[in-house]
């Protein structure tokens, strides 16, 4: 084919139309979720990297055929194109691009120098990433080549050592040269823009370097993204795995002098403590589950209140339960009820000497599962209401892990008449678990 020589449209416009295509393509391709996790694994499965040729291979070998039957020569990007697929994959997806990019050439135009070309671009590409010990390097290349160029240059000269980022550059120019050269004694073998003047040739090359950047550093972008994603998700997660593993000492140091005063008269009574109190410590240390069932979690309740029970006596502690069937199915957070329950005795059933009842309740009201922690204890005075309904371990856990799971999408209020004991409800989305909890025989349970 013959070359690009000034013809309309001018080869500056052809340049700017090449790199606002490659740019679009690419920024269209890093949508998909598939592309954006291959571009964060940096050793890839044959698999992957076959998918990965794919992503790169299929829109601009559309390019190529559009050039060669539109005979526009600004959306031919196969030279680009290889190399960033060698730079980024490897020789074998710089070699898989290649073929694909150049197979309209060597079928429709008879330009049968584009596929030894392609293995040529795809092998100096994909050599330049293996002998690079850090691939990060690679992700570094920048289309503006003038700064980075600058900083890199004076820094070697500063302090001496192999510089990637001018190796990339001198590859890119090297390979555009090559084409052109190649081209021009092709006759036509061989698809390549020119241009009579030396400046024009400069332009052409010019283009070359950017459109390789372009594109790795548009992914590149991406990549930050969706590291800064993972370094969130890690973070919330170990923010609610804290929260989780949190325990009350107190509670666990009351509980072990129970049983130690059970042993010499209650063995049996000893040995259920011990059992439950296990359970309650197992389920601590599993923080990896964040959501359960709301039947697991008022299942680990029933532990925890059956050895409160036991502490404080039955008459002291009573306990009720108005729980529909229909709320039993969804998923809540994990321990989300423990603190609130503890709360309740700590606070309001406690300091009474003739005791009290704490009641649990859930239903379903507009999409959303309510559960209400209520108690018939002291509440709180007027002058500890401020800080006594926003402080606190227990409160303070369950409101940090809501914000960090739900973002705002959740309730939490607490009503508390002095005297008059408290009601903390609690509201999230409706999230059913994969198989539903087996229904209980009653809706109200006292015990």
């Amino acid at each position: 084919m013959n070359p690009a020589l000034y013809n309309p449209p001018p080869l500056l416009v052809t340049l700017l139309i090449k790199l606002g295509v490659i740019a679009s393509l690419a920024s269209i391709i890093a949508r998909f979720g598939q592309f954006r996790r291959l571009l964060f694994e940096e050793q890839r499965s044959p698999r992957q990297k076959l998918v990965f040729a794919a992503f790169l291979g299929v829109p601009f070998m559309l390019g190529v055929l559009t050039r060669l039957l539109a005979h526009y020569e600004g959306i031919d990007l196969s030279l680009e194109m290889t190399v960033v697929a060698g730079l980024l994959g490897g020789t074998i997806v710089g070699l898989v691009v290649g073929m694909m990019v150049s197979l309209p050439a060597v079928l429709i135009g008879h330009e049968i120098l584009a596929a030894p070309l392609a293995v040529l671009w795809a092998v100096a590409a994909g050599s330049a990433r293996w002998v690079c010990p850090d691939k990060e390097e690679v992700w570094k290349f920048s289309p503006f080549i003038d700064l980075s160029l600058y900083r890199s240059i004076k820094r070697r000269f500063q302090h001496p050592a192999m510089d990637w980022q001018v190796l990339f550059f001198l590859i890119c120019v090297i390979l555009e040269i090559t084409n052109m050269t190649f081209g021009h004694m092709a006759h036509g073998r061989l698809f390549y823009l020119d241009a009579p003047q030396w400046w024009g040739k400069a332009l052409i090359v010019l283009g070359t370097v950017i459109g390789v950047g372009l594109p790795v550093r548009i992914w590149n972008n991406t990549r930050i993204e969706r590291k800064l994603e993972e370094q969130e998700r890690l973070l919330m997660q170990a923010r609610v795995d804290a929260l989780i593993s949190q325990i009350n000492p107190h509670f666990l140091f009351n509980t072990l002098n129970t049983v130690s005063s059970l042993v010499r008269f209650d063995p049996d009574t000893a040995r259920t403590v011990v059992l439950k109190l296990s359970n309650i410590l197992r389920r601590r240390l599993k923080t990896q589950v964040h959501f359960v069932p709301f039947k697991q979690e008022l299942d680990f309740i029933d532990d925890y209140l059956d050895i409160e029970v036991v502490r404080f006596g039955k008459d002291k502690l009573r306990v009720r339960k108005n729980i529909e069937p229909d709320t039993l199915d969804l998923v809540v957070p994990s321990m989300i009820l423990q603190p609130l329950v503890e709360n309740a005795i700590r606070h309001g059933i406690g300091p009474k000497i003739d005791g009290g009842t704490i009641t649990l309740g859930s239903h379903r009201q507009n999409g959303r599962l309510v559960v209400q922690v209520i108690d018939d204890g002291l509440g709180f005075p007027d002058v500890r209401r401020p800080e006594g309904l926003d402080s606190g371990i227990g409160i303070r856990n369950v409101r940090e892990r809501l914000k960090a799971l739900y973002g705002e999408d959740f309730g939490f209020t607490i009503t508390s008449p002095p005297g008059k004991g408290t009601v903390i409800r609690l509201e999230i989305p409706e999230v059913a678990a994969p198989e539903k909890a087996a229904p209980i025989e009653a809706t109200t349970v006292e015990r």
